[in-house]
């Protein structure tokens, strides 16, 4: 994995190359190998590299056509880049990179290009024989690009940070997006929580001509294929075939892999077939939370590794690294997420760095297989179905200045397009939660942790192909009585039997409620009057809620902690090597 920055000007002049270096100096932590850039015709392209695939030869960016007019660089896996290459055979390919084979396929099909790519990728490519530069985004949006217009051009990254970095924009709010990751924890759509900062959204294809966006194509995650009728048994054997070559082509690597073991069936399932492709053991690494009231997912994470022969490391996360990384994790999440699983997913990642440079999740698997219980009750028959996304987090939290107005408007829209695309039933629901609380929340928060350290997270279940085999399997393969992922968890049964695929779910939870109930006076006055939450919040209600932390409010207590401290660090622009009550103490 890279960072990718850029720029078209609008009229044509070279960018500033100083500019170019800020962009290069944000995205660093991306791509701490090495890093290039390549400036034609009032374009620049700019690279920092995570070397994972020909260490050597690697770098971008990346040039092919006649004289070479044709420039790429690329944030992306393509785990299809053999098959690609045998495709073209007329194809000069100057590298063993991965990235390559995206440049020569928009040689052979244009804009079209991604429709051929299987992986997960950001890439910009600059086709200066037709003045133009394209921007593509993986379907399920693994990988980020945001992009800004302003009145000199068009500037992308591969975070927000970096364009505020570069000067291209400044750090204001919006509010509009604002409220909605208030609402949900995280915001949907093209708008981010920056003023003038926007998404690239997941599968869609920017066209860009005199620094400005002249079409857009999509791609979508989700297959528009009914469901086909099969089998149990043949079903099972269908998805081994299928899951054999996913997990195979995501440990494609020339640097050392491992993954990330919870207690759950889906980072279990991922386990199981490493362990059955690799003849040394896998490396896994699980979080515990000691000392807490959280179910500890070791004891069933022990089970899975030591019967996979895995090389087992634990990792115990505390309230002192609770409070002493928070601020570091909200620095890492500029495009913000307040999802409590950043916190053990940054720490684990951390620990990973010192042994691999490439990690597997089990991300996804609750999407492609209906695992949600919110699924579930979706599903059930009037009056007792209960929709999805219909509550605000700070519901009951008498202390907003205003009452919340809009914030539904996002997810309604992805709800109107699941509903046009797939009709009202099971994949439907699966839809909307692909387009928005899998690349808003869990993938990017993947990113932002793993990529804090150098390291690369790949998520197995979000490709392609098990797309295209998961979602039109009929809804009984999925859902029987009140358990999701059913073909999913019978394949486990079969083929890992110590994972217990049956067993009940828990879900990941992590005890914030525990650990800020135990600083609540301490910290309700450092938030109060930290000034993002002093626009929000009236004088007195931060105080009462963090004084009284119970199970029922701390996800509002943890909602204005996390956003206090992520406003503080990327919109007043405080950096802070210290913990969460010293990033606060220096609220204004």
């Amino acid at each position: 994995m890279c960072g990718i920055a850029g720029v078209m000007t609008l009229d044509g002049r070279p960018p500033a190359q100083r500019m170019l270096t800020r962009l290069a100096e944000a995205l660093r932590h991306r791509g701490p190998d090495g890093n290039g850039q390549c400036i034609q015709d009032g374009v620049a392209l700019v690279h920092t590299r995570l070397s994972i695939i020909d260490l050597a030869h690697g770098s971008q960016p990346l040039s092919g056509g006649n004289a070479d007019a044709v420039t790429l660089v690329a944030n992306a896996e393509i785990y299809n880049d053999p098959a690609l290459r045998g495709a073209m055979p007329s194809a000069v390919f100057k590298t063993g990179s991965d990235c390559e084979s995206p440049l020569q396929v928009y040689l052979r099909d244009g804009e079209d290009f991604a429709d051929a790519l299987r992986g997960m990728y950001a890439i910009a490519i600059h086709d200066s024989v037709r003045r133009r530069l394209l921007l593509a985004r993986d379907p399920f949006g693994i990988k980020p690009l945001y992009y800004a217009e302003t009145s000199e051009g068009f500037f992308f990254a591969s975070e927000p940070q970096a364009l505020i970095a570069a000067g291209v924009v400044e750090a204001k709010i919006n509010a509009g997006a604002r409220d909605e990751l208030l609402a949900f924890n995280f915001s949907t759509g093209n708008e981010t929580p920056f003023a003038r900062i926007y998404r690239v959204a997941p599968g869609e294809t920017l066209i860009v001509e005199r620094g400005r966006i002249a079409a857009r194509r999509r791609r979508y995650a989700v297959p528009k294929e009914p469901a086909r009728p099969s089998g149990e048994v043949e079903a099972i054997a269908a998805f081994d075939h299928v899951w054999h070559d996913t997990v195979s082509v995501h440990q494609r690597s020339d640097v050392p892999y491992g993954m990330f073991l919870s207690g759950g069936t889906d980072s279990a399932a991922v386990l199981a077939m490493m362990a059955r492709l690799n003849s040394q053991p896998v490396t896994a690494f699980t979080a515990a939370f000691p000392g807490t009231a959280t179910h500890d997912e070791r004891g069933a994470a022990r089970a899975a590794a030591k019967a996979a022969g895995a090389r087992h490391v634990e990792i115990e996360i505390t309230a002192d690294d609770f409070w002493s990384h928070l601020p570091a994790i909200a620095a890492a999440l500029d495009d913000p997420t307040i999802d409590y699983a950043a916190v053990p997913t940054f720490l684990l990642a951390r620990a990973a760095a010192r042994d691999v440079k490439v990690v597997l999740t089990g991300e996804g698997g609750d999407e492609l297989f209906a695992g949600y219980g919110r699924t579930r009750a979706a599903l059930r028959s009037w009056p007792f179905a209960k929709k999805p996304w219909r509550r605000h987090i700070l519901a009951g939290f008498p202390g907003l200045r205003t009452k919340p107005a809009g914030w539904r408007d996002g997810m309604e829209a992805i709800e109107r397009e699941a509903a046009t695309l797939y009709g009202h039933g099971l994949k439907a629901l699966q839809a909307i939660d692909c387009a928005g609380w899998l690349p808003n929340d869990l993938l990017l928060k993947v990113d932002r942790c793993l990529m804090a350290h150098g390291v690369e997270g790949r998520v197995p279940f979000l490709d392609p192909a098990v797309a295209a085999f998961a979602f039109p399997l009929p809804d009984r393969q999925k859902i029987r009585g009140r358990r999701g992922k059913w073909l999913l968890r019978q394949w486990l049964a079969e083929n890992f039997p110590a994972a217990d695929a049956f067993a009940r779910k828990r879900g990941f939870t992590v005890p914030v409620a525990e650990w800020i109930a135990g600083q609540g006076s301490r910290l309700g006055a450092l938030v109060a009057r930290q000034a993002g939450v002093r626009e929000l919040c009236v004088p007195g209600s931060v105080e009462a809620l963090f004084a009284a932390v119970t199970p029922r409010n701390a996800p509002q207590a943890w909602t204005l902690l996390f956003y206090a401290l992520w406003h503080q660090r990327h919109i007043i622009g405080v950096r802070t090597d210290g913990d969460v009550f010293s990033a606060l103490a220096d609220a204004s």
